[in-house]
C-alpha cells in the first residue's frame, strides 16, 4: 500500500508523526468483504515499521448484507488483536432500539433487519404481527453473544485524530463539532453533504452510498455501497497523505 499525498487545494489534514490509520465504513454484513479488507491491512502492517496502527470503524456493522452476526464477530476478535476505534452507526443503533420496543421492527425491516434477523438463525415472516413480533425480539435478545452487546452498547459517535474528524454520517454545519448532537452524527444527509464549509477538522464518514470514494476539500465519503456492489472501501491515513482502495 502505497500512500499518494491529498490533492486538496487548501490546507492538507495531517495525522500526527508515527501514526497510520486505516478506516473502513458501512459494512452491513459484508463479513467476507470485511475479511478480505483485513488481510490487505496485515499485509501492509508488516511495511510501517515503529508506526502506530489505529483501526477505525464508522458504523453500520449489521443489516441489509448477509452475515450481521459474523461481521460483528471478525470486529470484536479485530479489537482484542489491534488498537481498533468503534463507531456507532444509525443501524446500531436501531438495533437497540428494537431491543427494547418490538414494534419497531416493523420499520427495521425497511434497513435491512430481517437479514440481520436471519443471520442469528431466527426466521420471520414477512409480516410479522405483534405476538410474533414480541417473540422475535425475545428470541433475538437471547441469540446475540453477551459480548456482541457489551460491543453493541459502547460504541462511539466520534473519533478525533490530528486534523480528521471520524463520524458514521457527518457533522451539522454551523455547529461546533464538541456540540454535535449524536442524531445530527449518526442520520445527516444533504445539509451535511451540500455544505463546503471548513468544519474545523476533516471529515471522514460513510452512511451514504456513492460510486468511488468521494473527496471533497472539506470532507471524504468511504461509503461504497459495499451489500449492494460488493466494494467496501478501505481509507488508509498517514502524516498528510491519503490512499482510498
Amino acid at each position: 500500500m502505497r500512500l499518494s499525498k491529498s490533492r486538496n487545494k487548501t490546507r492538507k489534514p495531517f495525522l500526527p508523526e508515527g501514526i497510520r490509520i486505516y478506516a473502513i465504513s458501512d459494512i452491513h454484513g459484508c463479513a467476507d468483504l470485511l475479511q478480505q479488507m483485513f488481510t490487505v491491512i496485515d499485509r501492509d502492517l508488516t511495511t510501517i515499521g515503529s508506526r502506530r496502527a489505529i483501526h477505525v470503524f464508522l458504523g453500520d456493522y449489521i443489516d441489509r448484507g448477509p452475515d450481521s452476526n459474523r461481521t460483528i464477530e471478525l470486529l470484536i476478535e479485530r479489537g482484542m488483536k489491534h488498537e481498533s476505534v468503534f463507531l456507532k452507526g444509525n443501524h446500531e443503533t436501531f438495533l437497540l432500539d428494537v431491543l427494547n420496543a418490538p414494534s419497531q421492527l416493523q420499520n427495521w425491516k425497511q434497513y435491512g433487519g430481517l437479514q440481520t434477523l436471519a443471520s442469528y438463525g431466527l426466521s420471520p415472516s414477512l409480516n410479522p404481527d405483534p405476538a410474533e413480533q414480541d417473540q422475535l425480539i425475545r428470541q433475538l435478545s437471547q441469540a446475540i453473544p453477551v459480548r456482541q452487546q457489551y460491543f453493541l452498547r459502547s460504541l462511539r459517535a466520534r473519533f478525533v485524530c490530528g486534523d480528521y474528524f471520524f463520524v458514521h454520517a457527518g457533522v451539522k454545519p454551523g455547529v461546533a463539532l464538541a456540540r454535535q448532537q449524536e442524531q445530527d452524527m449518526l442520520w445527516i444527509r444533504e445539509e451535511f453533504l451540500e455544505s463546503n464549509q471548513n468544519f474545523g477538522k476533516y471529515i471522514v464518514h460513510g452512511h451514504t452510498p456513492v460510486q468511488q470514494p468521494d473527496i471533497r476539500p472539506n470532507r471524504i465519503n468511504i461509503d461504497t455501497g459495499a451489500y449492494a456492489t460488493g466494494n467496501l472501501t478501505l481509507l488508509a491515513l498517514q502524516d498528510e497523505s491519503m490512499l482510498a482502495l
